[in-house]
Parts: C-alpha cells; sequence; structure tokens
C-alpha cells in the first residue's frame, strides 16, 4: 500500500502523524511511504530524519493526495486536502464529525473510507487513540487555566496554587475521564483546590482513592454543577461522549452568574465543547471574554506542545495503521472490533451512529 504523510496545515499545528520509526515500520512490512517536506519540522523532526528511515519525500502536498492508497494525517482535512481525496481513499486521523456537519458531507460526497482515531473502541470502553491527547490536553489544561486567570488576561488576578496566608484558587472540572482526571492531577499538584464533577460514580471514587482524598467529588446534575461552576475561578470543561457532540452542561445564563474574570477552559471544544458560549480558538488568538468570563476554547490543545504530542500520538497510531495497510480495510475491521468502530465513513455511508444521529442523517452497518 502507498502511505501519504502531508504537513498538516491547521492553523498552529505542528504535530505529525508518523515519525521516521512509524516509517521504518511500515516499509519493513512492504509499503510505500510518501512524506512532505518539511511535514516534521514543527515536532523538531527534519527531513533527513525521514530519508534514514526509508520514506520517499514530496514537494507537493497535492502529489500525497493524489498518489497515496491511505493518507495518515493528525487532524481533519481542510481547504484543498478535500478536494484532493478521492473515492475510496482511506483516511486515518481524528475526524470530529458529530460537530462538524459541513465536513460530513463533504466526505461524504468524496465517497472516502474515513477512519476516526477517537472513535476506535477496546472492549472495556477505553478510546487508545484518544487516550495520550486527552493525557496532554488535560495537563495544558491547568496550566492554560492559570494563565487565563492572570491580570494581563482580564482574569481575576488569581494564582490558583494561594500563598503562605492566602487561600488557593477554586478549580472545577466537569468530567472525570482521561483529560479530567489529569487535569486533577496537576491542579492538587499545584495546590489549587479542586470538585471534579462526574455521572459514573466508580470514576468518583477511583480519583478520591488515587488523589489521596485531596479532592472534592461529587455526583454531576443541573444543581451541582450551576453550584460548583458558580463558586469557581477556574472550571475545566471535559466531559466526552464517544463519537458524539458534547452536552452543553455550563448554559449562557450560568456563565452570567459566575465570579467576575473567572476562567473556562473548554477541553471538549473539539466535540463542540460544554458550555453554551463556547467557540473554537486557535494558538494564536485563544481566548475571548463573554460577561467578564475568559474563555479558552483551543479547538487542537495539545498542538501546543507538538513534540510530546507527537511522539505520544504515533506510540498508538502506528499499530492500527499497520493493520490497515497489510490486510486492507475490510479484513482489518473484520479481525478488529476495536478498530470496526473506528470506521465512521464508507464510501458514501455514515457507518457511525453517533454522527448520523448528531445531524439526523441514515446510518448504516456494513458490518453485518
Amino acid at each position: 500500500m502507498i502511505v501519504g504523510v502531508p504537513r498538516e496545515i491547521k492553523e498552529n499545528e505542528g504535530r505529525v502523524s508518523m515519525v521516521p520509526s512509524g516509517v521504518s515500520a511500515f516499509i519493513a512490512h512492504g509499503h510505500t511511504v510518501l512524506v512532505e517536506q518539511g511535514a516534521g519540522l514543527g515536532s523538531g523532526i527534519p527531513d533527513a530524519a525521514y530519508r534514514a528511515a526509508g520514506a520517499t519525500m514530496v514537494k507537493h502536498a497535492k502529489s500525497i493526495w493524489e498518489r497515496s492508497d491511505m493518507i495518515i494525517k493528525v487532524k481533519e482535512p481542510l481547504g484543498d486536502e478535500l478536494k484532493w481525496t478521492r473515492p475510496g481513499q482511506i483516511l486515518y486521523t481524528y475526524l470530529h464529525l458529530a460537530s462538524n456537519e459541513a465536513l460530513t458531507h463533504a466526505l461524504i460526497e468524496k465517497k472516502i473510507v474515513g477512519v476516526a482515531y477517537e472513535t476506535i473502541q477496546i472492549a472495556d470502553g477505553s478510546l487508545p487513540l484518544l487516550v495520550p491527547m486527552s493525557e496532554v490536553a488535560g495537563r495544558l489544561a491547568i496550566q492554560k487555566g492559570a494563565f487565563c486567570l492572570e491580570a494581563a488576561s482580564k482574569g481575576r488576578g488569581i494564582l490558583l496554587s494561594g500563598v503562605s496566608g492566602v487561600k488557593p484558587g477554586k478549580v472545577v472540572i466537569l468530567g472525570a475521564g482521561v483529560s479530567g482526571s489529569n487535569a486533577c492531577q496537576v491542579a492538587v499538584g499545584i495546590g489549587a483546590h479542586v470538585t471534579v464533577l462526574d455521572v459514573n460514580p466508580q470514576r468518583l471514587r477511583y480519583l478520591h482513592d488515587i488523589m489521596g482524598g485531596g479532592v472534592t467529588t461529587i455526583m454531576s446534575n443541573a444543581a451541582t454543577i450551576a453550584e460548583e461552576v458558580t463558586q469557581a475561578d477556574l472550571v475545566i470543561g471535559s466531559v466526552l461522549i464517544p463519537g458524539a457532540r458534547t452536552p452543553r452542561l455550563v448554559t449562557r445564563d450560568l456563565v452570567k452568574r459566575m465570579k467576575p474574570g473567572a476562567a473556562i477552559v473548554d477541553i471538549a471544544i473539539d466535540q463542540g465543547g460544554c458550555c453554551e458560549t463556547s467557540r473554537p480558538t486557535s494558538h494564536h488568538d485563544p481566548i475571548y471574554h463573554v460577561n467578564n468570563v475568559v474563555h479558552y476554547c483551543v479547538a487542537n490543545m495539545p498542538g501546543a506542545v507538538p513534540r510530546t504530542s507527537t511522539y505520544a500520538l504515533t506510540n498508538v497510531t502506528l499499530g492500527y495503521g499497520l493493520a490497515i495497510a497489510d490486510k486492507g480495510i475490510e479484513r482489518a475491521m473484520d479481525e478488529d472490533p476495536a478498530l470496526r468502530k473506528g470506521l465512521n465513513l464508507y464510501h458514501g455511508k455514515i457507518t457511525y451512529r453517533a454522527v448520523a444521529d448528531a445531524f439526523k442523517m441514515d446510518w448504516h452497518d456494513v458490518h453485518q
């Protein structure tokens, strides 16, 4: 199979979908790897490293899209990339279709085979290709939230850790999944007062235990969310429903009732965000204000630390990518139920129910 690795074109996106060791693995399996010149520079990986691993370096992205049987990316296709896709081409990347109806229709029309990192799901319910980026985003969320609370950001002017004789800031985390748990660990580690809300009592119990009781855990419902969010200095939105649009847990009215200068970091913005006032921002222009509340809603948070994120991501994407290349998409899905759940689009049909439900479109089970 010819596998293409284009340079990411999303604003401020420095990650790359394959590192040189991944190139070596594909070539060892008998495949050809085309890498766009400069694709790895944002992650500190020079073209020479890809050449040494056996990649064919290609000057123009269009050529990679036209020649490749499978495109491996980090983010969804944009602009000219959509024009360059072709029927039957495998697109293996983060798609986040449930929050992007225009992209969904465009890829359906192109009749591509879309395998989404974020919906590959193993038997225990975990999402192995989402976990490393959720870890990065969760840890970054506290760092970015602390920035939002500074006076220069028109925040409350609060140091989350507090100092001797001054109480710490209050961090409220909505969702105790991977990103929420990582945000919790960092927030507790710096000495903030941390409250985590979730609908899963087992996750709350787990967090309470590993934090040695240093975190307050509360069952999530409309009343507890309202009580905690209005008292918070920093709210971290880390709610996830695999492949589906994130529920809006923080209403516009609730934002109005928050403390002036409080901050919201909406990690869930890739899937639409969990606040009614959230809208995607970029690393170049990351924050905005609604009702005197600072909002940080960067849609590709791990892109802020591209080298760490690239290696963390490619550690988990490589195996599934090799399976697709070695066996072909149909056989690979037949043999691996986890990969089967990653199939979102297949030759003009939506094959992931949550995406179809998001837009009230038809869903097709291609595995029957």
